[in-house]
């Protein structure tokens, strides 16, 4: 063995003095080639309880087995230590061994007899001397305390290792439970995102098509409305007034004892004779000719079966069966028949023959009269 420090004198400098204090460490060869730890260790972290568990229950069971080998060498013989003849040739006797000797009963002398000579005839018999090693017990008792020991040791150590890996299981099967709790979760959530999306598309979709509806449907009442509105002022424009520069003389159902009937059956419009006299409406010349007190009448036939009469005319430029249109010239306000001046007497009858009101019928047509 070399001293961590030794002491020499100090001899005269030189390349290899030794320090000045006469002291020096002892040489260590792997002092400047091993780089000093530096930093912070990291110890590999174990992954999963599974190796985990998997290390406990392994270092349970070898020490299960070194408990049952304990246990078994327990329950062996006694080992024996045998020693020298020569040992047991120079043993004392009981008797003068200082404390044991008071021990040792004085009324029996046969018995002290019968054990030295048991000492001494093993003595003679065997040529090595046997001791054994032995508790205060019974070998029996023992071996079998031991062997209880050495199995409730192992028991313990069993139940210790699965109870760390029932453990260990559990708490696997709670990750796994709950990552799977987790999963299920974002997957829910995703779906009920998907369903809140489609929901909403449908709700846009639905929405869109009714505006689509409304507008269609209201596109199309507007187009109606302007159709009828057109066709309303078309049918009013090509209505037209039957004369013109007249003045309204006599109106329908004046009473007066100068009509055969009692009461007025038309309109008079007075205008001076020759004035044009127009049809109001396009329609069928029914007849034109000479009628009684009526003088020269045209009677014309529109579209729906109502009868327009033109009476008192001078002359007329339409003959029966002729198409006219509104507007057109038929004939010229006159005085012919029953009459007092030249006017124009304008009677309107229904397709059932019933005299109706020529200024509440021309003005139901959008004329001015």
């Amino acid at each position: 063995m070399y001293a961590a420090e030794s002491v020499y004198a100090a001899p005269a400098e030189d390349a290899y003095a030794a320090p000045a204090d006469g002291t020096f460490g002892e040489w260590n060869p792997t002092e400047e080639t091993v780089r000093p730890v530096r930093g912070r260790h990291r110890v590999a972290k174990q992954r999963g309880g599974l190796a985990r568990s998997s290390t406990v229950l392994g270092v349970g069971v070898i020490a299960a087995v070194g408990a049952g080998g304990m246990a078994t060498a327990q329950s062996k013989p006694p080992v024996s230590i045998s020693l020298p003849d020569a040992v047991t040739d120079n043993l004392p006797d009981a008797s003068s061994l200082p404390g044991i000797g008071a021990l040792l009963s004085d009324d029996d002398p046969s018995g002290d007899d019968s054990a030295t000579a048991d000492v001494q005839a093993s003595g003679e018999d065997a040529p090595l001397a046997t001791v054994s090693l032995s508790g205060a017990q019974p070998a029996g008792q023992d071996d079998a305390s031991a062997a209880d020991a050495g199995e409730a040791l192992r028991a313990r150590i069993l139940q210790q290792a699965e109870q760390a890996q029932a453990s260990a299981d559990a708490e696997a099967r709670t990750a796994a439970e709950q990552k799977a709790a987790e999963v299920a979760a974002a997957e829910a959530e995703k779906q009920q995102g998907e369903a809140e999306k489609a929901a909403e598309a449908e709700k846009k979709k639905a929405a869109a098509e009714k505006a689509a509806k409304e507008k269609a449907a209201a596109e199309a009442a507007a187009k109606e409305e302007a159709k009828q509105r057109a066709a309303k002022e078309a049918a009013a424009a090509s209505w037209s007034l039957p004369t013109s520069s007249y003045t309204i003389t006599s109106t329908y159902g004046q009473a007066g004892a100068m009509w055969s009937s009692g009461y007025h059956t038309g309109l008079d419009l007075a205008a001076p004779t020759g004035t044009p006299a127009k049809a109001v409406h396009a329609a069928t010349v029914k007849s034109a000719g000479w009628s009684g007190a009526y003088g020269y009448r045209i009677v014309l036939e529109l579209a729906d079966g109502t009868e327009v009469w033109y009476c008192h005319l001078s002359s007329m430029t339409v003959a029966a069966g002729q198409q006219v249109g509104g507007g057109e010239t038929i004939g010229r306000v006159g005085a012919t028949g029953n009459v007092t001046g030249p006017h124009l007497h304008l009677e309107v009858h229904t397709s059932g023959g019933q005299g109706i009101d020529p200024l509440s019928w021309l003005r139901g047509k959008g004329l001015t009269v």
